[in-house]
Formats: C-alpha cells, sequence, structure tokens
C-alpha cells in the first residue's frame, strides 16, 4: 500500500537539522567541472584520543560502548573507564618502546576490549591497523592476512577470542606479541593484564606529541586490485570529518542529550570505525555493538536490540531495511522504539527500491505521523565521507554534494565524468607503496577514485550528484554498445528485489546482457511457499521464483534505454562470493571482473543456444 493510500497524501517530513545546500561550481577550458561548499569548515579538534578525554572530563560516569555479555545482558563501559583503560594500554606500548613505527594490528570484530586497544594506541601514537575478520575466519590459505602482516609489520596482535583467531594467529604471528582476552593461546598476553598498567607521565608526553598530521591508523582495501592496499589514515582526516558534519548543522546540539546508536559494520571501515565511532564520541553518545548482520538467520539479533535501543541514526544496506520492514510490520511494540527517537536513516552499499522506501515511510507516518528523512553519503577508505545528502528529498540514488572542506573535480571520461577530490579528508598516501600514491593524485592533486557521477539536473546542479558506476567497470556490446555496469548492477539487483541479493553484469564483447546473481533464499522460499528447510536447488528453479524474476526483469527492460541495459538471461548462483579468489572487496562490495573471470564457465552458460535449464531467458 502506498503513502498516498494509507495517509490521503504524503505526509511531511521530519524536519532535518542540517543546512541546505549552497555550492560552488566552476568549469575549466578542458570540459573539468569544479565543485565545493560554500559552509564553510570550522577549527578541527586534535585528534581522536583527544576527544576522549575531554568527553571523560564532562561527563565520566555516561556509558560509552555497550556489548552483550555471555548471559546476553548489557554490559557497558564508561567514558571515564574508557579513558583510564585506555591510558593503560598506552603506558604498556610506551613501556614497550613502541612508537609510530610499531603498528598494532587487531584481528576482531567491534568488542569493548578493541575500543580500548586503538584508543590506548593512538594515545602512545601507535598506528592501529584494524583487518577484516574474515582474512581470518573465512579465508582458507590466509593469503590477505599475511599480506597484511607483511605490509604493516605490526609489533603486536590483538585477537579478542584467542581459540577463535588461533589458526590465524599460528600463520602470522610468528614476530609479533599476541594480546588475547579469551581463550589459550601459548605465550600470549592477557588484555587484562594490559589494560591495567600502571600510567605515567610518560601518556601525558604521548599525547602532547599528537597533531593533525599524526598518523591514526592504517585500513586496508582491496577495492579491485586483488591484495589490500594500507591506506594511511592521519587525525587530520578524521577530524576534517567531524568539522565537516558540525559546519551543516542549524543548531547546537543539548548537552544533556546521550544519542544512542547500534552498530553492526565493522570498526575496519572507515563508515563505522572512523564516521561513526568518531562521531558518536564526540557527540557524548552511547554505541550500542549489535552481534546481528543484515542475512538471513542473524537479523534476529539486530531486531532483538532495537526492542531495546532507539537510536537517533540508522545506517545499513537495503537488504537490511528490508527485512526490518518485514519485522515492524508484524511488530509495532518494534516499530515504537525503532521511530522513538530517529532523525533520519541512511543507506549504502545498493539502490534502495522505490517500494521499499514507501514501506518505510508508511510506517515512519503510521508511528510518528511524518516521514523519515532518508539519506545517504559517499567517499571511500582513502577519502572519508566526501558527499552527503543533507536536506529532505524523495529521490533514491542521490549521492549528495561535498561536505564543507571538500572540492570534486569531475572530469570527462568518454561519456562520463570521473570523480577526483581534494581536501583535508583525504589520505596522504599507501603504506610503503610511493608508486602506487604517486598514481592515483592528478597533476593538481586531487585523488582520483575510479567513479563516476553525474548531475541529477545540470541545470539545477544544488540537487546533488547521482553515482554512475565505476569507470572501469563498463565495458562495450558487440554492437559497440557502452554499458554502464555500476548503476546497471544497482537497477537491477533493486528490480528483482527481494529474491536478488546482489549480481554480476556480462556481455564484454557479446550480442546482449546477461547476469549472474545470488539468490536471497529466505525471501525466494517465503515467495515459493516452501518450508525453511526445502533446499536452495528447489529454491531457486521453482516456477514462483523463476516467473518473479523474469517479470522483474521485463518490467525493467520496458522502462529501461535499450541495448544498454535491456537484460536478457539470468543464472542464479549457490556458491557465495569468495574471499580467497578475491570476487569480494572489503567492504563486502562483489569485484565484477574478479567474479566473471573466476566464474567464467558461468558465463559461458548464459549464452549457450539454446539456453540451458538453470538459464532463465527473459
Amino acid at each position: 500500500m502506498s503513502l498516498a493510500e494509507d495517509t490521503g497524501g504524503p505526509a511531511p517530513f521530519k524536519p532535518l537539522k542540517q543546512k541546505p545546500p549552497k555550492i560552488t561550481v566552476k568549469r575549466n577550458d578542458a570540459g573539468a567541472i569544479y565543485i565545493s561548499s560554500d559552509h564553510p569548515l570550522p577549527e578541527m579538534k586534535r585528534s581522536v584520543p583527544h576527544i576522549l578525554e575531554e568527553r571523560a572530563g564532562l561527563h565520566p560516569d555516561r556509558n560509552f560502548i555497550a556489548e552483550r555479555g555471555p548471559d546476553g545482558a548489557w554490559r557497558f563501559i564508561t567514558y571515564a573507564q574508557a579513558n583510564a583503560k585506555a591510558d593503560a594500554v598506552a603506558s604498556a606500548l610506551l613501556q614497550r618502546g613502541f612508537d609510530s613505527t610499531t603498528p598494532l594490528m587487531v584481528l576482531s570484530g567491534n568488542s569493548i576490549a578493541h575500543a580500548v586497544m586503538a584508543l590506548g594506541a593512538m594515545k602512545a601514537g601507535v598506528p592501529v591497523a584494524p583487518v577484516s575478520v574474515p582474512y581470518s575466519l573465512m579465508s582458507s590459505d590466509f593469503s590477505k592476512l599475511r599480506h597484511v602482516v607483511s605490509l604493516a609489520k605490526p609489533k603486536m596482535i590483538f585477537a579478542d577470542h584467542g581459540d577463535l583467531f588461533a589458526r590465524a594467529l599460528e600463520t602470522v604471528g610468528g614476530g609479533a606479541e599476541i594480546v588475547t582476552q579469551t581463550g589459550s593461546v601459548p605465550g600470549a598476553t592477557s588484555y587484562d593484564d594490559l589494560a591495567s598498567t600502571a600510567s605515567g607521565n610518560a601518556v601525558r608526553a604521548s599525547m602532547e606529541a599528537i597533531g593533525h598530521d599524526t598518523v591514526a591508523k592504517y585500513l586496508f582495501t582491496s577495492g579491485s586490485t586483488g591484495m589490500p592496499k594500507g591506506v594511511t589514515q592521519t587525525h587530520r582526516m578524521m577530524m576534517a570529518q567531524l568539522a565537516a558534519a558540525e559546519a551543516l548543522r542549524t543548531e547546537e546540539p543539548d548537552p544533556d542529550e546521550i544519542p544512542q546508536s547500534l552498530e553492526w559494520m565493522p570498526w575496519n571501515h572507515i563508515s563505522a570505525g572512523n564516521i561513526g565511532f568518531n562521531g558518536n564520541m564526540n557527540a557524548g553518545g552511547t554505541v550500542y555493538l549489535d552481534a546481528g548482520k543484515p542475512i538471513p538467520g542473524m537479523f534476529d539479533q539486530t531486531i532483538a536490540n532495537l526492542r531495546e535501543v532507539s537510536p537517533r541514526v540508522f545506517g545499513s544496506a537495503p537488504v537490511a531495511f528490508a527485512m526490518l520492514a518485514d519485522a515492524m510490520e508484524r511488530d509495532d511494540t518494534l516499530r515504537a522504539s525503532f521511530f522513538r527517537n530517529l532523525e533520519y536513516m541512511g543507506y549504502g552499499g545498493a539502490t534502495l527500491s522505490s517500494d521499499l522506501y514507501d514501506r518505510m515511510q508508511a510506517l515512519a507516518v503510521a508511528e510518528t505521523g511524518t516521514r523519515i528523512p532518508l539519506t545517504t553519503m559517499y567517499g571511500a577508505t582513502e577519502t572519508q565521507g566526501i558527499t552527503v545528502v543533507h536536506w529532505v528529498t524523495e529521490r533514491v540514488g542521490l549521492v549528495g554534494l561535498p561536505v564543507p572542506g571538500i572540492t570534486l573535480k569531475l572530469v570527462p571520461n568518454g561519456a562520463k565524468l570521473e570523480v577526483r577530490v581534494k581536501g583535508p579528508t583525504v589520505t596522504p598516501g599507501y603504506l610503503n607503496d610511493p608508486k602506487k600514491t604517486s598514481e592515483v593524485f592528478d597533476e593538481e592533486g586531487f585523488y582520483s577514485l575510479g567513479d563516476a557521477a553525474k548531475f541529477l539536473d545540470e541545470d539545477r546542479p544544488e540537487l546533488g550528484l547521482v553515482f554512475d558506476g565505476r569507470v572501469t567497470e563498463d565495458f562495450k556490446l558487440s554492437s559497440g554498445t557502452w554499458v554502464s555496469t555500476g548503476t546497471l548492477r544497482a537497477d537491477v539487483v533493486a528490480a528483482c528485489s527481494p529474491i536478488v541479493q546482489d549480481a554480476v553484469v556480462c556481455g564484454l564483447d557479446r550480442a546482449f546482457i546477461a547476469l549472474l546473481a545470488w539468490p536471497n533464499i529466505a525471501a525466494a522460499r517465503k515467495l515459493a511457499g516452501l518450508p525453511d528447510d526445502a533446499a536452495p536447488e528447489a529454491v531457486i528453479a521453482h516456477p514462483k521464483v523463476v516467473e518473479h524474476l523474469r517479470a522483474a526483469l521485463a518490467r525493467h527492460n520496458k522502462a529501461g534505454g535499450g541495448s544498454s541495459t535491456r537484460i536478457a538471461r539470468i543464472h542464479l548462483m549457490l556458491e557465495p562470493p569468495s574471499i580467497d579468489g578475491h570476487e569480494i572487496t572489503d567492504k563486502g562490495y562483489v569485484n565484477q571482473a574478479a567474479t566473471a573471470s573466476r566464474r567464467a564457465h558461468l558465463v559461458e552458460r548464459l549464452y549457450e543456444e539454446p539456453a540451458p535449464e538453470d538459464v532463465i531467458v527473459v
């Protein structure tokens, strides 16, 4: 049911407490377009650990981080407790002679101990190198883990649960001190002992030496190149991100308000580990660590948490919004808790379908009488967030406009505009890779993201930019027609919702476009009316699933732009993307080229004549 049917017309939006767009657009003779925000960037704070100390002084007893204990109850650490334990860790590292050349590597997921270790390392001037958990737990050969260890050369490796990471630690931990909180790893240092080290003047001296150019972290990103690169993260980058957010606020925050957030995204990504974590700390909020994930069987934990935690902002992938909408349509108590404090929602990773947008807004209106602004941010590990939708819009798919302090440069590249960026949130370069560093910056010092963007309306640039795919992923059909892989992938995933979770667009030098796609088995079972134990092979072959996809893609084709967007065939795959095969990036995005190469035999099946039985012809 649409909003109009539910409410008699669109309900007003809840006010978004952010400034409207105000930009300057310039063009040069070569056709490049420069876009910058006219909202000035305010003075930046000094560093992440200085914010911790500030908050510990302002409200020492306020809860900082919460996680579920073994008994299922929330356990908390206050700002004062976190600051004291971080001081202890810093003191322990300084006593060992650690400095900017001796990184701390973290293999674990999000936890209170992870946060304390990271903040302690930063207080000591020691860079933190959080690593994607799948490198340790989902890899069979540990190739990426060995690579990042050889790149960073850590002097200490922290793994919260030693037994869980024992194989990984045995593989890579030879030259580093191992720290664990639980488990029985031979020779490991106890986290509790480390976090109880007496703190002295050395920590104060270390804090005084920290400035904007001090390296805070190394984050690893593989993108489409296979092996990860170590992206340098300075305090300037993270403080500029916070300052940009402050620059867009229309009112000062209530000092007595304790904003709540619920975080499932891993801290080895900028979204959660930098923007989310630092933003929560800067606001004096409480972050609840969510062990759930937006996948069937694990989202129940997120649902349970949302019954207790009412976030100010909720961000996740579109698949999570679909699961959440399903749950809230059946559970008024959950709906009330979710919308109680909510100011806006954010999404990323894929396009949010119009149907799902309408469902979420219908739920918002039913609970609050208003629609909730839906926004998104765009950026990369190398840049932090560089654009944001900071105004109310009904348009799904925008990536916004530059945040204060950032200048975008859109450079003609074939039929597209390639995105480049300059500003204080941009990395100074890659760890131990000056050649790669020099390759990604142009003659004006702009970092090239390899993405494309376009104005929603060229005559009204203040309406924002739309993501236009990866420049390097586009290809030509045998007819010479260009296919914009990134935008087409997002469109077809949205069109096939909720049955398709992700897809690979195929067709290089072929006569037509076809898809390799990963199904949402739980959603497909529901559509087909099959029991929970129905075999996946039977689910994806069920006539109702086949007809749903055929009809969805037919509608997509009818609304599309000819051969550059028309999907002729689709094959559903049950083997998940391979970490070791480089099919999935560290952000969880599908690497189109690597997947098509690794699964070349399936690509060939898409183009067999006649089409095999497991290939759906649209």
